[in-house]
């Protein structure tokens, strides 16, 4: 199974893959087809890429500090969970302690975590972790990591600049997912925003960058 960086890097080798598929078909054809949806399809794979990661690492993450892994955060304090949920946890734990014996019951053995990573999955399930608020708000359920600051300085750059850099990635995906990318100066065409090889470069350069620093930042606390 690969844990969310090796995740994360498999899903950016198909956004790659997608971009070989562009490049061919432009050398063998003409300019009358035109191939940029597959370059606004790379867009959206590398923002969902990003998403899934954070995801990932704040799901793992919390299951981590409950089972003793590392130090409660205030944020992972402050996560509300259901009653429901809260019972079966507490099932959960009585019936590992009730089919153990007395020498065997030790807290790794009676830590059920089902309950948990369930409540989780479901709690953050329409959520996306794309904006950087966002983003930082998830990793503080884990990690007390000042997430933007350390992210800037790993990769030697300012941290409103990143920030920015990452809201006017997910401004143009939102735009090619939620408005066709269609330019609104033209109202009643079918103009689209300009997008390249570069554009999707650019991207694709930058949200490695960042999840891998993240990666980084998050695993030292």
């Amino acid at each position: 199974m690969l844990n969310p960086i090796e995740q994360f890097r498999e899903n950016i080798t198909r956004v790659q893959d997608l971009g070989g598929l562009q490049a061919a078909l432009d050398n063998a054809t003409t300019a009358a087809m035109d191939l940029t949806d597959l370059l606004r399809a790379q867009i959206i794979m590398i923002v969902s890429a990003l998403d899934l990661y954070i995801h990932e690492i704040t799901r793992i993450g919390m299951l981590e500090v409950y089972n003793g892994e590392h130090p409660q955060t205030d944020a992972f304090l402050r996560f509300q969970v259901t009653l429901g949920s809260t019972m079966e946890g507490i099932e959960l734990v009585m019936q590992s302690i009730s089919d153990a014996s007395e020498d065997d019951v030790s807290k790794d053995k009676w830590l059920d975590d089902k309950w948990l990573d369930s409540e989780i999955r479901e709690k953050h399930g329409h959520l996306s972790f794309q904006h950087p608020d966002n983003v930082a708000n998830a990793v503080r359920l884990f990690s007390p990591c000042e997430l933007w600051s350390s992210v800037a300085k790993q990769l030697n750059l300012d941290v409103q600049n990143v920030k920015n850099k990452l809201i006017a990635i997910v401004k143009r995906r939102n735009q090619i997912v939620h408005e066709a990318d269609l330019d609104p100066s033209f109202p009643g065409t079918v103009t689209r925003w300009p997008i390249s090889p570069a554009d999707v470069a650019s991207t694709l350069d930058f949200i490695q960058d960042i999840c891998e620093a993240i990666h980084i930042v998050s695993s030292q606390n």
